[in-house]
């Protein structure tokens, strides 16, 4: 027995040191690699960034959707159907690629078909009118958000492989901040010379085939530029369902995450007034495609400015912080918002909203690459990702009845609700990880 032993203690240190070494390798590739890898994520996600926020901005696209049908439900109906594709697909695209060493192929389909929406977006408004555009534009919205839970797994996965922690801040500040400098100016050009043009008969239209080149051409960048390393380990191929089941248990092992799955899902509720505040926006002051354009310019713009603090901040202090300034933020706007009704203050308030949201994103976003260990992060993103799409899911769609029935001020004080529960349990239960780790 003693000599059976002997020979399993032995297995078991060459085992080990075996694994030491392959994770040498692994950090020797990614320090080896980090600036070709590092000028990759930088492209791919300045130009993806830049044709996303034009998607996702609170401007052009409820705008446009209440353009074409004349009705706050819609508006609703389009954003609640963006979180719908969110749901599921998350869990899908870990379970792709948690088992994989090499997940490159697989961002390059997500993304790929993720931008095809976008670009169906584009085409619909230049070939169809009336009804069917609405119809159109509901479905390639579904689909934008499908494939988009997918990929933000997958880039998630993707970044956390070849860029270290002590550079993810930075990289996604100056990231972007370029893009969202070059967002901010086309969203000005765009609403100027593209909306109130019509250009080529649809002007939303063309803004979204702008949007579509540009992602298209930080996916082909990244895919040109990124050397992707093999890590030592990687989980066992799961099936779906088996997966679904090992939530509970991945969440109650770690109370930390658990409560900061709460914030993200009470910050993602605050959302259901995103879509209105341009509405609102266009009740008190009017919004004809100027002043949608300096709107935009003012949401992006310190959007991008605000990223270069955020990022080094986050790099500095860990992004528990980060999250907890841009949630006040956001407050701050919402209240902005409701009790100041000049050009200058709403200006001003989406300038606010925009840097907040920003910080809110990046630290999200961040955090969670952070929390527990590598081979479950796939999943760890896919769960964030899923409770997100789940709260904000009805939330636009709700607040498009109540914008309806009861008016713009009660959807933002539900917004605010929200935002400060978010708040007090991020205070007070959530320890940022990156202190924990080092500690």
């Amino acid at each position: 027995m003693d000599k059976l032993e002997e020979t399993e203690d032995l297995a078991q240190v060459a085992a080990d040191d075996d694994l030491a070494v392959r994770e040498a390798a692994y950090e020797k590739f990614v320090w080896d690699n980090l600036k070709r890898n590092y000028i990759g994520n930088y492209l791919h996600g300045m130009l993806g960034m830049t044709g996303f926020r034009l998607v996702n901005a609170p401007t052009f696209l409820p705008a446009y959707l209440f353009a074409v049908s004349g009705s706050n439900t819609i508006v609703g109906l389009a954003l609640a159907l963006q979180q719908v594709g969110g749901i599921i697909s998350p869990i899908f695209g870990a379970t792709k690629v948690e088992h994989r060493t090499k997940v490159m192929p697989a961002a390059m389909w997500m993304g790929g078909l993720g931008r095809l929406a976008i670009l169906g977006m584009g085409v619909a408004g230049w070939f169809l009118s009336g009804q069917p555009l609405v119809w159109a534009l509901l479905f390639f919205i579904l689909m934008f958000g499908i494939f988009m839970g997918a990929q933000r797994v997958v880039f998630n996965v993707l970044m956390s492989k070849v860029i270290p922690i002590s550079r993810r801040g930075r990289l996604q500040a100056w990231r972007n901040a370029t893009g969202g400098l070059i967002a901010a100016i086309l969203a000005w050009v765009a609403g100027k010379y593209f909306v109130d043009a019509n250009l080529f008969g649809n002007g939303y239209g063309t803004t979204f085939i702008f949007a579509f080149l540009l992602t298209s051409a930080g996916l082909w960048a990244l895919q040109l530029l990124l050397r992707e390393p093999e890590p030592p380990t990687v989980r066992a191929q799961g099936r779906f369902r088996d997966r679904l089941r090992d939530f509970p248990a991945l969440i109650a092992q770690d109370k930390a995450y658990a409560f900061f799955l709460v914030v993200q899902m009470l910050a993602t509720s605050a959302r259901i007034a995103t879509p209105f505040y341009i509405l609102y926006v266009g009740r008190v002051i009017g919004a004809d495609g100027a002043t949608v354009g300096l709107l935009s310019f003012a949401f992006l713009g310190a959007d991008t400015v605000s990223n270069l603090v955020w990022g080094y901040l986050g790099d500095k202090t860990g992004f528990r912080l980060v999250l907890i300034v841009s949630i006040l933020g956001w407050m701050a706007a919402t209240l902005m918002l409701l009790n100041l009704h000049d050009v200058t203050s709403i200006f001003a308030a989406f300038a606010l909203l925009g840097a907040s949201l920003s910080g809110y994103m990046m630290a999200a976003n961040t955090m969670i690459l952070e929390f527990g260990a590598r081979d479950d992060l796939p999943m760890r993103i896919a769960v964030s990702a899923t409770a997100e799409s789940i709260t904000a899911t009805a939330g636009p769609l709700v607040g498009g009845v109540v914008a309806e029935i009861y008016g713009y001020d009660v959807v933002f004080m539900a917004s605010l609700g929200f935002l400060v529960a978010a708040f007090v349990i991020l205070l007070t239960a959530v320890r940022d990880p990156r202190r924990r780790l080092a500690a």
